[in-house]
């Protein structure tokens, strides 16, 4: 149950950030009103993370102002990557997500001024309470066990270091966190990221029903769909922002919709131009051939025909000259800003066998989670969707596949020939403090020349590419990770959620470089549009380490 929040409002003007001599933000403004659901997109690397930073008051801009109104209301962020701390439980991150801990760390130091008589001491306690009880901290043991059995965690996990759970079980803690939270401006960066689709069903039913509010960045185009009353775009050539009315859908027919005029109104502009341009140089043309004619002497020495050519010269000369005033009377129109684009092809190895891969009776035991036994075939060509809860065995059962994972009994054999490439693998690669264009290098053994022409396809260029891998941002690190396959001729290809922190236009370019790839195809994703969009041959559905269909 959502509980109705103070109606709280923030307020951003002229936002700007630089970074050196690079604009990342140009005096931006925003507003979320309660009860609006504000989404945030553009191309990655655009500077979405940096402008929810600045509205929850962790990264200072460069000029600009962020107020709340009232200004006694709560703020909370949700970060695109989670900061998962080494000895931290799930129990204390959630009280420190939901800004309980901080909240009772407060209320303990104004209960020991009061006690000790301090100055004050009454004025600030009372606000440290009324902090505390708004965020829900009365509460929030009870709270937490009902959310903890509704999202299907497991209670010992309460108590567990959050550096130790899975990757499914680090989201859901995420999205608990988020369910318990009770600020009264929510801010979320890819909130959806590695949620399996009852997770999802449960954070849209969340995001719908709250009164607070909200801004989010996601490229998780269903998600929005069902979710944001608006949307705000940030332009990566200005660095502006362009606010849409009406919804995800809306949003897009209008973009559309803007497009189509501008581009009519260049054509129209350039159009004129051209036509002027070209009347204004013909009539110069015919000026130039009528002087030469008028020096030269005429036969019958007629002074009369000589002024009449002169005359007719001389209008010729006006009528370029009012057709290049014309031109310059012509309100200029800017050609549409073409943005970058993905051409992203998968290179193909040689096919391999007929068996791409099989598991036979295969038994798979790590703690207590079991898999199997499994019997499954994976033959060329086939597009095999791998689908089910987090926690459910997909990933095991991909690394039981391709022979990473022991098998505890069983069988598991790769056919021949079988070249793999892996989104998630790749991702790997670009996480150190190696720069990136190193990382790159070294993965692919090309030259500088060749790996920048090749990363530059993909929107990673400049100075960018030198910088430490892991300081660039989730979804360049997966354009990069696009790049390996671009630069690597595989015949099998394993995805594992690979549209976590992508673009909306890189989605779009993976889908086409799918649908053009000719060999075998593992996906594991929750990613509803891109299930549809993408060509399958069949699906395999795992519940509970159990092969299910």
């Amino acid at each position: 149950m959502v509980v109705p929040m103070p109606n709280a409002s923030l307020i951003a003007r002229g936002i700007t950030v630089t970074h050196g001599r690079a604009t990342i933000l140009d005096t931006v403004d925003l507003t979320a009103a309660p009860g609006h659901r504000v989404g945030l997109v553009g191309p990655n690397g655009v500077g979405k993370t940096t402008l929810l930073r600045v509205l929850a008051g962790q990264l200072k801009p460069d000029a600009g102002t962020v107020r709340l109104a009232p200004a006694s209301a709560t703020v909370g962020y949700l970060a695109q990557e989670p900061d998962r701390r080494p000895d931290e439980t799930a129990r204390a991150y959630v009280g420190r997500r939901t800004g309980v801990a901080a909240a009772d760390r407060d209320l303990e130091a104004a209960t020991d001024a009061l006690a000790a008589g301090a100055d004050g001491a009454d004025v600030r306690y009372g606000e440290a309470l009324d902090r505390w009880m708004a965020l829900g901290a009365a509460d929030l043991d009870v709270r937490t066990d009902q959310t903890w059995a509704d999202l299907a965690l497991a209670p010992r996990l309460l108590d567990q270091a959050t550096a130790t759970l899975s990757g499914g079980e680090a989201a859901r803690v995420g999205l608990a966190a988020l369910l318990l939270a009770r600020f009264d401006v929510l801010l979320l960066d890819e909130p959806t990221n590695d949620l399996d689709l009852a997770a999802l069903d449960r954070l849209e039913r969340f995001v719908i029903g709250q009164s607070a509010s909200l801004v989010l960045v996601s490229h998780d185009r269903a998600f929005l769909e069902a979710t944001v009353t608006e949307v705000v775009e940030i332009d990566e050539h200005r660095r502006t922002v362009s606010r849409f009315s009406g919804g995800w859908a809306a949003y897009q027919a209008e973009r559309a919709l803007d497009r189509q005029h501008a581009e009519e109104a260049y054509a129209d502009f350039t159009t004129k131009r051209d036509q002027l341009k070209s009347r204004a140089q013909r009539e110069r043309e015919w000026m130039t051939q009528g002087v030469a004619k008028a020096k030269r002497k005429q036969p019958d020495n007629d002074k009369a025909l000589r002024k009449a050519k002169t005359e007719t010269t001389e209008q010729l000369a006006a009528r370029a000259s009012r057709s290049e005033r014309a031109i310059e009377r012509l309100e200029v129109v800017d050609k549409p800003w073409e943005g970058w684009q993905l051409r992203f092809v998968i290179a193909a190895a040689p096919r391999s066998g007929a068996r791409v891969a099989s598991l036979t009776d295969a038994v798979v035991v790590r703690g207590d989670f079991r898999l199997g036994p499994v019997t499954v075939d994976i033959g060329w060509a086939e597009r095999v969707a791998i689908v089910g809860a987090n926690g459910a065995g997909k990933t095991t059962l991909l690394g039981a596949l391709l022979g990473r994972i022991r098998l505890t009994s069983g069988s598991a054999s790769v056919g021949s020939g079988v070249v793999v490439g892996e989104i998630d693998q790749a991702r790997a690669t670009f996480e150190g403090d190696l720069p990136l264009l190193d990382a790159f290098m070294a993965a692919t053994g090309m030259t500088i020349a060749d790996a920048r022409t090749v990363l530059a396809k993909f929107s990673l260029a400049g100075n960018h590419v030198v910088r430490p891998a892991r300081s660039v941002s989730p979804g360049e690190r997966t354009r990069a990770a696009l790049a390996l396959l671009q630069a690597h001729g595989v015949n099998c290809l394993v995805l594992d959620e690979p549209t976590n922190h992508l673009d909306l236009t890189a989605i779009e370019q993976l889908e086409a470089g799918l649908d053009g790839f000719g060999g075998t195809v593992l996906l594991v994703t929750h990613d509803r549009r891109l299930l549809e969009s993408v060509r399958l041959t069949r699906r395999i559905t795992v519940s509970g380490g159990v092969v299910v269909a």
